[in-house]
């Protein structure tokens, strides 16, 4: 679209630095998402290895409509996040790391939009630099991108439409581009992540709008075309998948029975999108973050940089836009940033949430982050800014010293574990936390920080090392190379995390036992898993079957076991004792604390991570 860039100014900017700026980032892009994080650790029980299940029965299947888990219908998702892996595998085939390579290329989109939102933002393409090597370096990006969700990719639709309304603002008259490409992003959210992909990017510009007294725009800004657009791209597969999954027999109330069920449109919008939002979903299988912390986890999600977020929000007037004061440009888009970011913070604060529902706010907080340190550094050196900068550089010091002395106890106090030590003996169980997406983390204990000793040692050298180098470079005023020394800072601590969740992955992961079964497993034996589907998820993955439930019938596969034509992999005490005292093999996943009473003989196969596989024949 070449009217989104007719300023003289910034196209001759863009032709100066953007190649090398360009560059820089997808170097640290390959270096944190694009190599060796692709394939370590491997796919984790739960949600990771669930989603890339559904997207290998896609290409198994041949059904790109109707979502299945383990052979059954798994209606509570939007389809995109699995056509991008399914794609993936019908290229590179069913491997872990193909189904990590969607979600990195989206990051490295969110990336490019994020330094493009700058030079459009602030007049400034090293804002926009700043803004996405925050994103680059933050722990919340990075986590998330390499666990299977879509909520980096809700991030990337928003951050387009929202740069998308930006520009049409700033045209003399609306261009129908901008309109249909705001309407293409909405939609394609909407099929990353439902209602919220329409409800964030209308809801933000009707406030944004609406502060400023200006609603008459929206009616120049080409609505009707804009809303066949998104008609268009969001409405097939909602009907297709509506016409696939209708209801069956004489559904009564929320929860089904047998062959009494709720099509696709009440499961998938009603209970997923409404009552899920209410805390009203069926089946109650999941916990909410307390409020607190869902908001406190923002420092943790954007640390180191988070030290700058009140200077980085100061420029946000607010009331200037509702007196009707004229405001210069650069300064209206800090207003529409702290809206965007105060609107998803306070639309989850009032529904169930997860640590991760806060990650849309994260590309309008570096922006305004990177808007702030590109003042810093062109401002004079006396400059109240700098004073700032320096002052905060401080605190940074003060607490890197106090985390690399943390870090360095626990490396120093956790014991070297002996050859063959399984990481789960020295955890601890808090089954309470397991609903939250990092639950298990809150099991680790003192006894265990023995097998992190390199990765403890590596943040406790990073931490005081990088925020020194940022003081000092601040007091002397080489404010790119302090910034420069904090984003080095995070790409050691990023790998010192890739490194310890590699250790920790026998725990999350039942990749070893599905090794284990691998060479073993014949066409007519019998994979069951003891408990929920999702605990043991990995094994239905890897080892590219349908596995049997036993005590397991909830959380993703309730739903769907419900309908007529689900498959019959639920056993209870009884049918699973006869199935073990039968001719044929069974190897049962269980955790090594919930073996359930088996009549007849037991074997051992394997055991990795608090979990082990059993089998009735040797």
């Amino acid at each position: 679209m070449p009217s989104l860039l007719r300023r003289p100014a910034i196209a001759a900017y863009f032709t100066r630095r953007s190649w090398k700026i360009l560059l820089t980032i997808a170097a640290l892009w390959v270096l944190l998402y694009g190599s060796f994080t692709l394939f370590r650790p491997p796919l984790l029980d739960d949600a990771d290895s669930v989603h890339a299940e559904v997207a290998r029965e896609m290409v198994v299947g041949h059904d790109w409509i109707t979502l299945h888990a383990n052979g059954i219908r798994y209606l509570e998702k939007a389809p995109l996040l699995y056509w991008s892996m399914a794609a993936s595998f019908r290229v590179f085939g069913p491997q872990d790391w193909a189904a990590r390579l969607p979600l990195a290329v989206y990051t490295l989109a969110l990336l490019v939009t994020v330094y493009l939102c700058g030079p459009r933002f602030f007049n400034s393409a090293l804002a926009g630099f700043y803004a996405a090597l925050i994103l680059l370096t933050s722990f919340g990006i990075f986590i998330y991108s390499h666990i299977l969700l879509p909520d980096v990719m809700v991030c990337l639709w928003l951050s387009l439409a929202m740069l998308l309304f930006w520009i049409s603002l700033g045209q003399p008259q609306p261009s129908r581009a901008t309109a249909w490409g705001f309407a293409a992003c909405c939609a394609l959210n909407v099929l990353t992540k439902g209602f919220i992909g329409v409800v964030f990017p209308l809801g933000i510009v009707f406030i944004f709008l609406l502060l400023n007294r200006n609603l008459g725009y929206l009616r120049r800004w080409h609505p009707l075309s804009s809303a066949l657009i998104f008609l268009v791209i969001a409405m097939p597969w909602h009907i297709a998948a509506g016409i696939a999954n209708p209801a069956q027999g004489q559904p009564s109330g929320m929860a089904p029975t047998a062959g009494n069920v709720h099509g696709f449109f009440w499961f998938y919008f009603v209970n997923e999108q409404v009552l899920r939002y209410l805390n009203r979903r069926v089946p109650r299988d999941y916990d909410t973050v307390p409020l607190w912390l869902f908001w406190g986890l923002l420092g943790v999600w954007l640390m180191p940089w988070i030290a700058f977020v009140f200077k980085a929000i100061g420029p946000v007037r607010m009331r200037s836009s509702a007196r009707r004061i004229r405001m210069a440009r650069p300064d209206q888009a800090w207003n529409l940033l702290g809206v965007w970011a105060a609107f998803v913070m306070v639309f989850f604060s009032f529904s169930t949430r997860q640590e991760y529902y806060a990650l849309p706010a994260l590309p309008p907080i570096a922006l305004m982050i990177g808007g702030w340190l590109n003042r810093e550094e062109k401002c004079h050196a006396r400059d109240r800014r700098r004073i700032a900068g320096r002052r905060i550089a401080g605190v940074l010091f003060a607490l890197g010293v106090i985390g690399s002395l943390l870090a360095g106890y626990l490396a120093i106090r956790g014991r070297p574990l002996a050859p063959g030590t399984d990481i789960s003996s020295l955890l601890t169980q808090n089954p309470g936390d397991y609903a939250l997406s990092l639950g298990h983390f809150l099991d680790l204990s003192t006894r265990a920080m023995g097998a992190f000793r390199v990765p403890l040692i590596l943040v406790a050298v990073s931490l005081v090392l990088g925020t020194f180098a940022n003081m000092v470079l601040r007091s002397v005023n080489m404010i790119r190379l302090g910034n420069c020394s904090l984003a080095a800072m995070m790409v050691v601590f990023l790998i010192a995390t890739h490194m310890a969740l590699v250790t920790f992955s026998p725990v999350l992961s039942s990749k070893a036992l599905a090794d284990a079964i691998g060479p073993r497993l014949k066409s007519g034996d019998v994979v069951e898993i003891n408990g929920e589907y999702e605990a043991g998820s990995t094994l239905g993955f890897y080892l590219r079957r349908q596995v049997r439930i036993l005590n397991g019938r909830s959380s993703d596969l309730w739903y769907g076991s419900f309908f007529r034509d689900a498959p019959q992999i639920f056993d209870d005490g009884v049918s699973f004792g006869r199935l073990w005292r039968g001719p044929t093999r069974v190897f049962l996943w269980t955790p090594v604390d919930q073996v359930p009473a088996l009549v007849g003989p037991a074997y051992a196969i394997a055991r990795s991570g608090g979990k082990e596989v059993v089998s009735n024949q040797p």
